[in-house]
């Protein structure tokens, strides 16, 4: 007897439904893993890169950066500029074939998508950083805060949470972007996918069900990072009115009594 199509997708989620959910599993955890240390990298490169030199440095200082920032712009350029197919390929086997380094596929696949988000991440970070007042820069360093403790203390909180909505982009893109690592056969969404359709010979119901699968995942993704945003925004029901002289110039704000002058 012939399966029709809604036949053929209850027998695959029942037969290979737990292969399926484990390749969403591993999608999720390249993913998470890769977003963390991709922003990580990002944020050492993106504060590097944005270190001021001024006439008063020294000429070591100036050639030390000079050369630093050489090296990660052609980091950026790099992995920003090549798929990152192509760059598993050339990481997964260039480690196993010129340094003898073999690495499980997860554990490269962790690597890859990992320095790779981090390319994006450190344009993104930069982004971020130039993005605020550089009289917050003045003024730290009027207080005499050194550029370290003025990016972590003052810049860094707000430009972390000016640029989130784009990490929770570049996270979402992780989620679609696994299905790449399927060439150096790691066991995620896409190549899970792939070894049913092999063994059914069916292309049409696995693949829909596995769109539906990334579909589901960031979706609610996305619902996520947009509750965390409204969070970190705090309450908006508060207003400031007239002037510090006028008699209705009180600040109202919620479940507080009002401040006058």
């Amino acid at each position: 007897m012939e399966r029709g199509f809604f036949d053929w997708i209850v027998y695959i989620l029942q037969k290979y439904g737990p292969d399926i959910l484990k390749g969403a599993g591993t999608t999720m955890l390249i993913a998470i893993v890769a977003t963390v240390a991709g922003f990580a990298i990002g944020l050492v490169i993106g504060c590097i890169r944005t270190v001021p030199v001024g006439p008063k440095d020294g000429k070591l200082k100036r050639g030390l950066l000079k050369v630093v920032n050489f090296l990660l712009n052609a980091y950026v350029e790099i992995f920003r500029g090549t798929p990152m197919m192509v760059q598993a390929v050339v990481i997964f086997y260039g480690l196993m074939e010129a340094f003898r380094i073999d690495l499980s596929p997860l554990s490269a696949g962790l690597l890859i998508v990992s320095i790779n988000t981090g390319a994006y991440m450190s344009e993104i970070v930069r982004g971020g950083i130039q993005s605020l007042d550089p009289g917050q820069y003045e003024a730290a360093h009027a207080l005499g805060l050194s550029h370290w403790d003025t990016m972590t203390n003052v810049i860094l909180p707000q430009a972390v949470r000016n640029i989130l909505p784009s990490i929770g982009n570049e996270f979402v893109v992780n989620i679609k972007d696994t299905s790449v690592l399927n060439v150096i056969s790691v066991t995620e969404l896409f190549f899970a996918t792939k070894t049913v359709k092999g063994a059914l010979a069916r292309t049409y119901e696995p693949f829909l069900i596995c769109a539906v699968v990334y579909f589901v995942l960031t979706f609610t993704t996305t619902r996520l990072l947009r509750l965390i945003e409204k969070k970190m925004d705090g309450p908006d029901s508060y207003t400031i009115c007239g002037s510090g002289s006028a008699a209705d110039a009180a600040i109202k704000l919620p479940h507080k009594k009002e401040v006058t002058d």
